[in-house]
């Protein structure tokens, strides 16, 4: 089997309906599998789209784990060659996927790729194609909104979004990766609940010897933030995931960086909570 797609679910299940059917409608000419694993939905509907969907193989979830420990464990299910992790608030929209995976085919040192992704107005979005965080770019990130074209910023302005490029991170909403590269690199960090863990395992591929891609030839409809709800819980798990990375890539390697990092999430934490009341 060419091509294992898992979508880790909770409580969208009209979204996932709509990814299911694209990528019944999209993906050809590839022996390939679809694995749905549930993270315990509070609405059970998705449980109608067993029988909607017989081809696909749907798992349901005691708890409530988290994205990285729920993507794991379908990943030790899979039969695929390749890995495509997938939101289930993203669709297909067009025949491309043979062709990115002779992309990956032809790249020796192949890590990861992620495809241009744009919400539903049609608004290009940046997180498709990012560089690893640091002191300088976070900054620009964290507090400023820079947008300067031909600049190698957090968002890579210097690469055109139709193009195809090498990049340190792409995003977890669309993430391929060898099954057996995926595993050897210890699959995604688990201490990571949501958020975060997509840019520490383009990391840890960089740091093996491996090449990430951008392929901006091929989107996605991302219907981003639908299926999350912004309040002091999701805060607290996007920039404790920041926390996390920093401390386990700058704590000791770097404090310098590490501290004012530190401090620069702690502010704009402060600062979002302020924006809730």
């Amino acid at each position: 089997m060419k091509l294992s797609v898992i979508i880790v679910h909770y409580n969208v299940s009209q979204l996932l309906r709509n990814c299911l059917r694209s990528i019944q409608k999209y993906i050809s000419g590839i022996n390939y599998e679809v694995i749905v694993i549930d993270n315990n939905s509070e609405d059970k509907s998705w449980r109608d789209l067993i029988a909607e969907f017989p081809e696909v193989n749907f798992i349901a979830s005691k708890e409530n784990s988290g994205f990285s420990k729920a993507n794991n464990a379908a990943v030790k299910t899979a039969k695929g060659e390749y890995v495509l992790i997938l939101n289930p608030d993203t669709e297909f929209e067009g025949f491309y996927m043979k062709d990115i995976l002779n992309f990956a085919d032809s790249k020796p040192q192949f890590g990861c790729l992620g495809v241009r992704m744009h919400d539903a107005e049609g608004n290009f979005l940046p997180e498709s194609k990012r560089s690893v965080p640091d002191m300088f770019n976070s900054f620009e990130k964290l507090f400023t909104n820079f947008k300067k074209k031909n600049l190698k910023s957090y968002y890579r302005n210097d690469i055109g979004e139709f193009d195809i490029a090498e990049v340190d991170v792409i995003t977890g909403a669309f993430f391929l990766a060898k099954k057996e590269v995926y595993e050897k690199a210890g699959g995604l960090d688990e201490s990571y609940f949501m958020y975060g863990e997509d840019i520490d395992l383009c990391f840890t591929f960089l740091n093996r010897g491996f090449r990430n891609y951008y392929y901006g030839k091929a989107s996605i409809l991302h219907h981003k933030g639908e299926s999350t709800i912004k309040d002091e819980v999701y805060l607290e798990r996007f920039y404790g995931a920041m926390q996390i990375f920093i401390d386990k890539y700058y704590k000791k390697s770097k404090p310098l960086q590490y501290s004012f990092l530190k401090a620069g999430l702690k502010l704009r934490h402060k600062i979002e909570l302020i924006k809730l009341k």
